[in-house]
């Protein structure tokens, strides 16, 4: 499913759906409930196999550089509301991950933790990174830059072509 679903209507409207099935014909609307769980659960999950990925290394994700790729909920908005990305960056930081962002949609004033580093993307900034993670598969990301030249991708988004340092969630 992703690293998780965001804005306005995903995350709440099924929450909503089950409470009137519920209220109405006095059944859980299980399936709806199940498929939330799991859509609220895939960002700690995102943060758990990076963190596996850097223990299998022999690293520590405590002090890690960590360029994570798109903040919006979707591909292609400015829009962070409700996204998982944002959940994403804040477990990183709680694990002591020196985190740095690309969004070329989403703006400065977003909701995101002061402590992220804006940045563009480049050579350099792949580089300098101990692990990438692509969230929001924004169509302005150079795929090809990102695979040439960044040590190690979580790719969330199953974008990226199959390669040594390619892992899909």
């Amino acid at each position: 499913p992703g690293p998780g679903v965001g804005g306005h209507c995903l995350p709440v409207d099924p929450v909503y759906l089950s409470w009137r099935v519920n209220r109405a014909l006095g059944h859980r609307f299980r399936f709806v409930e199940l498929a939330n769980d799991v859509n609220d659960h895939m960002p700690a999950y995102v943060v758990q196999r990076l963190l596996t990925a850097f223990n299998e290394r022999g690293r520590a994700l405590s002090g890690s550089r960590v360029l994570v790729l798109g903040l919006a909920y979707k591909p292609d908005t400015g829009d962070a509301r409700e996204s998982p990305a944002v959940r994403v960056v804040d477990g990183l930081l709680r694990l002591g991950a020196e985190v740095r962002a690309v969004d070329p949609h989403v703006v400065e004033s977003a909701p995101v933790d002061p402590r992220v580093i804006r940045t563009e993307l480049d050579e350099q900034e792949l580089a300098a990174a101990d692990a990438v993670v692509l969230l929001t598969d924004h169509s302005a990301f150079d795929l090809d830059l990102i695979t040439q030249h960044a040590r190690f991708i979580l790719d969330t988004r199953h974008r990226l072509p199959a390669g040594p340092t390619v892992e899909y969630l």
